[in-house]
């Protein structure tokens, strides 16, 4: 089971697989054809008001993840990490996001999800 993280802003490879977009506002200056997104996944993504209070600060992480882990709970996110979840047993999937801090991200908890970490 490969997950990946990845900026958009980075070329895509060869080996990324399956890539999804996991953030809900699309990267600014990025054209859809550049991204080579397969698909994109709004509704895995935190709400704006989680995403405003976190600011990603790291020093915010651990309480941002932890409030994050319980949005993934509600009905319309949980049905899109399933999502997440099927294309991974389908083969290599990398999560796509726009933030500079990938380490510190919601795709880094998506991953740790879809890793068996969490």
């Amino acid at each position: 089971m490969a997950v990946r993280m990845r900026r958009v802003y980075e070329d895509a490879s060869a080996d990324d697989g399956t890539r999804v977009l996991v953030d809900r506002l699309w990267p600014r200056g990025v054209p859809k054809e550049a991204a080579h997104v397969d698909e994109w996944l709004k509704d895995v993504a935190p709400s704006n008001e989680l995403r405003t209070w976190f600011g990603h600060d790291p020093a915010r992480f651990e309480e941002f993840r932890q409030r994050y882990l319980a949005e993934l709970d509600d009905t319309a996110r949980r049905d899109a990490l399933e999502r997440l979840r099927e294309l991974v047993r389908r083969g290599p999937v990398t999560l796509i996001t726009s933030t500079k801090d990938v380490a510190h991200s919601n795709a880094a908890v998506l991953a740790d999800i879809l890793g068996g970490t969490v």
